[in-house]
């Protein structure tokens, strides 16, 4: 119930299984049901198997670390171990900022006290590897015995003393040869200090370093320390709050020669935007202040200036009622809305001050007739543009929840700006406006533009000579319309999902070749670090071996929180303040590319540059999902398909979930031999185990440690690198007398066990890939790759493709396209849908309103029309028409019918004055030209201060090229 895909990664001896839920589903409830589904079916496991019982581990958005701090250090004295304890040693402190919610450090190798078994000494005084390890637990116990009474006062006895140091270890007595007790340091050396690395971190410098007042390093040894936030809590504040304890703590818990440099700060980037958005709010509104001033007066400008500012504080309050935050969205949402949310104002104040000029009175008697001329077509007009806005607030996936703001805040907008258009204004009008003296000017300029309107329209008008040009004009929008529509089909504008932003990072991520050892990885990672230095732009990096970078929102959703194979790595590039360089982030991602790939391609290595999505991340913006009766042979038509990726231009970053031969060995016993022997296989495996990944057999308690240290039994090095060496270690017969396991055991290479990939109980291979070159749109890769995909064959069958939804049976083979493509479809499905519902309750509303079918087609014919504002303006500033760009066209259905609406109105009134229908039309042209205008030249000005934002860019050229065609083309 509410789950929407079901994946799963199943490999020998373990299985990672990834519920993801529908958007929207309440995280409690989401998991309370997963609970109640994985425990009320604990009878389906089998007993006696050693199945453990599920680790459910709930992701989501809050566990993205909002600040990050890398502790680094050139003292050759400390390294990783001497990082990671200070860390710790923060961690508790970072945990006391109020709102910070999970803490936790990556890089670093922990404490551990080493016992390293020397297996010929162990086996010269008669002991086994079990010998020792029970010697070790029992040696470690200690408990409350119980209290006893002497004197009047109870006295708690604790029994045994826990083991506290290394000596305390080296010199446990772990048995009896010949008479003298035998030292656990007599057959181990035993030492404390970091673990072996299973992961590296080290911090660098780039050349911009010193812009960013950074300290240049070339490489230092690191950890990282990340912090997320509580749930809807205000991540500036919380990072301010972290900063400043780490200023704190500086010199305290920090030692001197231990840096802390802020790696990432979303609190500080979410502050910059909502700064900069707050800043063009402002001067949006004053803006459209001007611009009445400039048109209409200043007594006028002040009253629509006020209507703005109540308008906007009102919806700002019912958007934080509604649970909306501040941030860069919403802050689109009311800047998109200034434009439209001052139409009411002026559309009245423009009447109010045109009847001002018309006659004379006081201003008390003029202003109900001049409300009420307008109220109607004004009522009417809002309704029909929260009619087009509030279906998109229905659109569903991740992009619903990302873009809902917009929607419902201007159409709150829209109800508040008309309640104060009817009932403030009015009020305002009369303060200000009594002390207007009457003027004819206002005459003046409806004579002039009817002059010009009659000129103008009345060879269209006039039913003998007008015919002819109608016709023509017919054609000439048609051929417009199909023009702008062909600018798509020739890719003169390219369809994305939305535009990348300017960010100030990105990521590299690498994959080597299963069995690749950590260190190999390290070292390749160091040599595309050198590739990175290169890049004049970046300000520092962090590289992790064998381990993620802190996650961000892309991370997420792909889980790069499970990279923990030695296969793996990332750089985390931080680059200089958009403000302060002249390449857009996706421009310099872009520029390493190649160098990267051709270094990753010298150790067959897999590399991808990251960067951070937009909007709703995916797995990859190109995947491939192949499906079929047999496991092998998908992963065959997977290598295929890698090489039709390879083979095809500006498909970039390819890679595939089919993993590269790998070798095993298999450890098989001779279950007869052993069985005289009295040994089990369990025993055998619980050695080899403790030999290759040592054990962690007890720990040992310092009282000012955060955590215990664990005694980790373990082989020396060499022992691990040779499989004979492993099978000469021994263990205890039945008699009591150690046995070398190659006496009943044996070792063989085999080929390793590959990955199942499981998406909705389906097997399936990916192959996944990303699209670079001059369109830089998914899209178009992916439909160029599935061109060449419909011409291959395999197996003797053609390649069935799929783009909405899995086959229903795996009985053939067949191809699923998701990534970008999945959520760009269904984003658009649902904002047509959400445009055709607006399109429909637009006709509704006005067929109540003129009771007429025939009417609503009028006013909505220029509706279409914006196609031709919108695609070529698009084309003209070399943008995508992206989801934002769809936003604003869905915006215009509402905006421009408003101006058609006050021209039939006016024009039925004319008409029920007595006049003829071409005298009306074209009157009406004329008066209602300025407030039409005003409306319009606001609704542009305050798309204009969004033109610049890469993502809403697109929504600001819908408005502005679609606002300005449309709006002419309806006069």
């Amino acid at each position: 119930e509410a789950v929407e895909h079901v994946y799963s990664v199943s490999r020998p001896g373990m299985a990672v299984m990834t519920i993801q839920f529908t958007v929207g589903e309440d995280r409690t409830v989401s998991l309370v049901r997963l609970y109640n589904a994985i425990y009320s079916h604990q009878d389906w496991i089998p007993s006696n198997l050693g199945v453990l019982p599920p680790l459910v581990k709930p992701k989501g958005i809050d566990d993205v670390p909002i600040i990050t701090a890398t502790l680094w250090t050139e003292d050759p004295e400390r390294g990783g171990l001497e990082l990671l304890k200070v860390a710790h040693a923060l961690e508790a402190e970072l945990k006391r900022v109020p709102g910070t919610r999970d803490v936790y450090t990556i890089g670093g190798a922990p404490d551990i006290v080493h016992v390293v078994l020397d297996p010929q000494r162990v086996a010269g005084f008669g002991l086994t590897l079990d010998d020792l390890r029970m010697a070790l637990t029992a040696g470690n116990s200690s408990r409350q015995a119980g209290t006893l009474v002497s004197g009047g006062l109870e006295i708690p006895v604790q029994a045994g003393v826990f083991l506290s140091s290394r000596d305390d270890v080296s010199n446990l007595i772990v048995g009896v040869f010949d008479g003298r007790p035998v030292y656990l340091e007599d057959v181990a050396t035993v030492r404390s200090g970091g673990d072996q690395p299973e992961q590296y971190a080290w911090y660098a410098t780039g050349p911009a370093a010193s812009e960013a007042l950074l300290q240049d390093v070339s490489y230092a040894p690191a950890v990282t320390i990340a912090v997320a936030k509580k749930p809807g809590t205000n991540a500036t504040r919380i990072a301010d709050k972290v900063i400043e304890r780490f200023g704190q703590l500086q010199a305290t818990l920090i030692p001197d020669g231990v840096q802390a440099t802020i790696t990432r700060n979303y609190g500080k980037t979410a502050n910059d935007k909502a700064m900069k958005l707050i800043q063009k709010l402002a001067f949006a509104t004053a803006s459209v202040i001007l611009l009445v001033l400039l048109t209409i007066g200043w007594r006028e400008a002040i009253i629509v200036g006020s209507a703005v500012i109540v308008t906007l504080t009102v919806t700002l309050f019912a958007s934080w009622a509604w649970g909306f935050t501040i941030n860069r969205v919403s802050l689109f949402a009311l800047i998109f809305s200034i434009g439209i949310l001052v139409d009411d104002a002026i559309v009245v104040v423009e009447n109010i001050h045109r009847h001002r000029g018309l006659k004379k009175g006081p201003i008390s008697g003029l202003i109900p007739g001049a409300v009420d001329e307008v109220g109607g077509p004004t009522i009417l007009a809002t309704f029909t543009v929260i009619a087009a806005l509030l279906p998109m607030a229905f659109v569903t996936g991740l992009m619903g929840p990302y873009m809902s703001p917009i929607p419902i805040n201007a159409s709150m907008g829209m109800l508040f700006s008309l309640a104060v258009a009817l009932i403030l204004t009015p009020w305002l009008s009369n303060r200000l406006l009594n002390r207007e003296q009457h003027t004819n000017d206002v005459d003046e300029g409806p004579s002039k533009l009817l002059a010009v309107f009659t000129r103008l329209m009345s060879p269209f008008l006039y039913r003998g000579k007008g015919r002819r040009a109608r016709m023509l004009l017919y054609g000439g929008l048609m051929t417009a319309i199909a023009g702008a529509v062909a600018l798509v089909l020739f890719e003169a504008v390219v369809l994305k999902m939305l535009p990348f932003d300017n960010k100030s990072e990105f990521q590299v991520v690498l994959d080597m070749p299963e069995g690749t050892p950590v260190e190999a990885t390290a070292a390749v990672l160091d040599e595309l670090a050198r590739v990175i230095e290169t890049v004049p732009e970046v300000t520092d990096y962090q590289v992790y071996a064998g381990t993620a970078a802190p996650i961000n929102f892309n991370g997420l959703v792909r889980q790069y929180y499970l990279r923990k194979e030695s296969t793996m790595g990332d750089i985390q590039v931080n680059l200089l303040d958009k403000h302060h360089r002249d390449r857009s982030s996706h421009e310099i991602a872009a520029s390493v590319r190649d160098d990267l790939a051709t270094v990753a391609a010298r150790y067959n290595g897999s590399v991808k540059v990251v960067e951070v999505p937009p909007g709703p991340p995916v797995m990859s913006p190109i995947v491939a999902e192949i499906y079929g009766p047999d496991y092998e042979q998908q992963k065959l038509l997977g290598k295929e398909l890698e090489m039709i990726f390879r083979a095809t231009p500006d498909i970039v970053d390819i890679d595939s979930s089919v993993e590269a031969d790998a070798q095993r060995f298999i450890v098989k016993v001779d279950r007869q031999r052993a069985a005289l022997l009295g040994v089990s296989q369990q025993q055998v495996s619980d050695v080899i185990a403790m030999a290759l990944g040592g054990e962690d057999v007890t720990y040992i308690h310092r009282g000012h440690e955060k955590k215990p240290i664990p005694v980790r039994l373990e082989v020396p090095v060499a022992a691990k690198t040779d499989i004979q060496s492993l099978m000469a270690l021994e263990v205890r017969s039945r008699d009591g007398v150690p046995v070398p396991m190659s006496d009943f055991a044996s070792a063989s290479p085999a080929p390793w066990d590959d990955a199942i990939i499981h998406r909705d109980l389906l097997p399936v291979v990916f192959v996944t890939a990303d699209m670079a070159g001059s369109l830089d749109s998914p899209l178009y890769g992916m439909f160029n790759l599935s061109n060449k995909i419909e011409e291959l064959e395999f197996a003797g069958e053609e390649i069935e493709q799929r783009y909405i939804s899995q086959p229903d049976a795996p009985y053939y083979f067949s191809l699923k396209w998701d990534g970008e493509w999945q959520i760009t479809y269904e984003t658009f499905r649902d904002m047509g849908i959400a445009y055709a519902v607006g399109l429909i309750l637009i006709f509704l509303l006005v067929v109540a309103q003129f009771k007429s079918y025939l009417m609503p087609l009028i006013i909505m014919a220029p509706i279409p029309m914006t196609v031709i504002g919108v695609m070529p303006g698009h084309a003209l500033t070399g943008a995508q028409f992206t989801a934002t760009s769809m936003i604003g066209m869905i915006a215009l259905a509402g905006i421009i019918v408003r101006n058609s609406i006050l021209l039939v109105d006016f024009i039925e009134q004319q008409l029920a004055a007595g006049k003829q229908l071409e005298e009306a039309v074209i009157e009406a042209a004329a008066v209602r030209a300025k407030p039409i205008l005003l409306t319009a030249a606001a609704a542009m000005m305050g798309a204009f201060f969004i033109l610049d934002d890469p993502i809403f860019n697109g929504l600001a050229i819908s408005l502005i090229s679609g606002i300005l065609i449309s709006t002419l083309l309806t006069l």
